[in-house]
């Protein structure tokens, strides 16, 4: 085992050992792996000058974006970053960047960036020549801006995928658009992308077609055909693809969709590698507190009968007309509690399938006067509207929908509250996303492409709450650590709105269908106007440093602002799940509770070590571990977070083996009271004495 290895790994046997934690390992395994492995392979070059010739000569970055800046200024850039003295805080963030950011020779044998030259180029290219914001992004990236892996890993690379990596597609109930959707999943996944699609609106095992009774084969066959080409597309061999189906849990093929993850599912039905997740309206929450049946319909008769596919109508507000409508038939009843608890039995033995808590979505959605968000992503953040494609036989031109691409960056909590600049912070941050947004064009699913066009979504996170809360003595899931997150959050869903307004004032154009929007006629911003200013403990303010505490005053005007001059984006926020960048960034994950105080990660031949960070002898108490934490108290804090968010955030929740599916059923329905939107896996430990959490310190 190489040196640094050994040195990272004794951080975990000495833990093992003694309970106590010898983070001094974890530093000199930092050491001794630059001066082994990275200053013997990196390749070093007279002058910034040289450098850059060098990597554009022998095609390694474009040229284009770098012909929009003078050479002094380039100069200037790289003396900007350098300036900062980085220095990577822990064994996992600098090994994480250079095995898997930073760019190497084609054969692999030379590193030819340091991260501080990473950080200049993806500046430079998203500045696309505006050096005020290129400044500011260097300035951004180097504290408390991470952009999404694909932006980071791609940006201003000549041969380089995609800038965004998450896609949702919508499927018409028509072979044409089944067809089509296949090729645009095995396209977006050669992109390296992971794909959503809603198939709610397809008709069910053995509904007619033509005319003819039981001819269709259902929702199944098609999942089994997404599979195999996420599973054939595997971007040249290094990975599978990944894509999620959605399923309405009144589509008459819910229970067979449920069944399809267990591990002892028929192989007919059986998917081994497609994520599947199930959207799940009021009304069935309803009934199953009634302790009632439902009844399963068919997509089929509903558009027959009101022109409306089943994904676009409410099924909260249509449930008792489509009992009563004679020409809607009742496919199926179903106790509701039984089939829920079938769900929770699923989620129990694989972790599916994800839930979409369709009213909670829908009702707080600012375009809802524009249509429906019908479906999540594979990460569950992303709740944007979605208008259905025509796909019609060749030679007739089709009649394209608005599909969406996820463009995606994080703000690390802990050193955002410590910025000078808060405002200047998200206003980078947003426009540095918007331009993802502009220079990205999928011309081959051209559904997404047009979305892009029309809505320039981005989904600004952020991480590393657990880790800045022990930094701040503060417990996770305590009250103190959801006053900061609804403070934290209400910062900056207040200056993302504002970077947009201004965006739309600087460039005279408002997202597709503004007019429409609650941000038009002001209504967005009632519940933020009308609010009693809360007085919050010192601590809660000792832990927001410099993040602004946000007042109706300053609400009322920027309420003002929007209404006269619009809003950019459509959609500005999204907690991702953030796992490689919160590496990079020495930061916990999210806004989710860390799963392990020393955590363990295997890749191909070596095991990486990765303390927690700010993690010491002293505050390891702190640092309750995801399945230690009361989970109602995790949902708490992300109720508290979701309020500010326009579409969602990826929360897992932790179980044990002694948890019953009538537990897992109450906390979801917890969740679903507390206005969460959805929910992404459900990890579960295997508790045995040896293994017990609460017995390893």
């Amino acid at each position: 085992m190489r040196s640094y290895l050994k040195l990272n790994n004794e951080v975990l046997n000495h833990y093992n050992r003694t309970g106590k934690l010898d983070l001094e390992k974890d530093v000199e395994a930092t050491r001794r792996y630059f001066f082994e492995h990275v200053n013997v392979k990196l390749r070093y070059f007279i002058d910034t000058e040289e450098k850059i010739r060098y990597l554009v000569n022998e095609n390694y970055y474009e040229s284009d974006f770098l012909s929009l800046y003078d050479k002094q200024f380039i100069e200037h850039m790289y003396e900007k970053a350098y300036a900062y003295h980085f220095r990577f805080p822990s064994f996992m963030s600098a090994s994480k960047f250079y095995e898997s950011y930073a760019m190497k020779s084609r054969d692999g044998q030379e590193i030819l960036e340091k991260y501080e030259d990473r950080i200049v180029i993806i500046a430079l290219f998203l500045a696309k020549g505006d050096e005020q914001l290129a400044e500011q992004a260097v300035d951004a990236m180097m504290t408390a801006y991470q952009p999404a892996t694909p932006t980071a890993m791609n940006s201003g690379k000549k041969a380089r995928g995609e800038l965004v990596s998450c896609f949702k597609l919508t499927m018409d109930d028509s072979m044409n658009s089944i067809a089509e959707n296949i090729g645009y999943c095995l396209e977006l996944s050669r992109l390296g992308g992971g794909v959503g699609i809603n198939m709610t609106d397809l008709r069910p095992l053995g509904d007619p077609i033509k005319g003819i009774q039981n001819r269709a084969s259902g929702v199944m066959p098609v999942a089994k055909l997404l599979e195999n080409s996420f599973s054939y597309s595997n971007q040249l061999g290094q990975r599978n693809g990944s894509g999620v189906a959605y399923l309405n849990i009144f589509h008459a093929d819910i229970e067979t969709f449920i069944s399809s993850k267990k591990p002892n599912a028929d192989e007919k039905i059986r998917l081994a590698t497609l994520s599947t997740g199930i959207i799940v309206p009021n009304i069935f929450f309803e009934l199953m507190k009634r302790d009632k049946d439902i009844v399963l319909f068919s997509p089929y008769d509903i558009q027959k009968e009101y022109g409306k596919r089943m994904s676009e109508i409410s099924m909260s507000e249509m449930y008792y007309e489509l009992l009563d409508n004679p020409n809607i038939r009742k496919l199926k009843r179903i106790n509701a509690r039984k089939l829920y608890t079938e769900v929770k039995k699923a989620q129990f033995e694989s972790g599916y399938p994800f839930e979409v808590f369709d009213d909670n979505v829908n009702a707080r959605h600012a375009l809802q006067q524009l249509g429906r968000v019908k479906m999540s992503n594979l990460c569950t953040e992303i709740l944007q509207f979605q208008e259905t494609s025509i796909i019609n036989d060749h030679g007739v031109d089709n009649e394209y929908g608005i599909d969406v691409s996820c463009n995606l960056g994080s703000i690390d909590i802990h050193n955002a509250t410590k910025h000078e600049h808060f405002a200047q912070l998200i206003d980078t941050s947003m426009r540095l996303l918007s331009n993802v947004s502009s220079m990205t064009n999928i011309q081959n699913v051209p559904s997404v492409s047009k979305g892009n066009r029309f809505m320039h979504a981005v989904g600004l996170g952020v991480m590393n709450l657990h880790g800045h809360l022990v930094s701040q003595d503060l417990a996770y899931g305590s009250p103190e650590s959801v006053a900061f997150i609804d403070a934290f959050m209400e910062a900056i869903n207040f200056y993302s709105l504002l970077s947009s307004m201004q965006m739309a004032k600087e460039r005279q154009q408002r997202f597709y269908g503004f007019e429409q929007s609650d941000y038009a006629d002001g209504s967005y911003f009632e519940q933020y106007v009308a609010k009693e200013q809360q007085s919050l403990p010192d601590s809660v303010l000792r832990a927001l440093g410099n993040v602004p505490l946000i007042t109706s005053e300053m609400w009322q005007s920027l309420k003002e602002q929007v209404m006269e001059h619009g809003v950019f984006n459509a959609y500005r926020l999204a907690i991702a799940p953030t796992g490689s960048i919160s590496y990079i960034r020495n930061s916990t994950a999210s806004i989710a509770p860390c799963t392990e105080r020393v955590e363990i990660r295997d890749y191909a031949d070596s095991r990486t070590i990765y303390p927690m960070p700010f993690l010491n002898n002293d505050n390891i108490h702190l640092y309750k571990e995801a399945y230690e934490l009361d989970q109602f108290r995790m949902v708490d804090l992300y109720a508290a977070a979701q309020k500010h968010i326009d579409q969602g955030i990826s929360m897992t929740l932790y179980v044990t083996d002694q948890w019953t599916t009538e537990q897992l059923a109450r906390l979801y329905i917890y969740a679903w009271l507390k206005g969460i939107k959805t929910v992404y896996y459900v990890r579960q430990r295997l508790q045995t004495i040896e293994e017990c959490v609460s017995c390893s310190i």
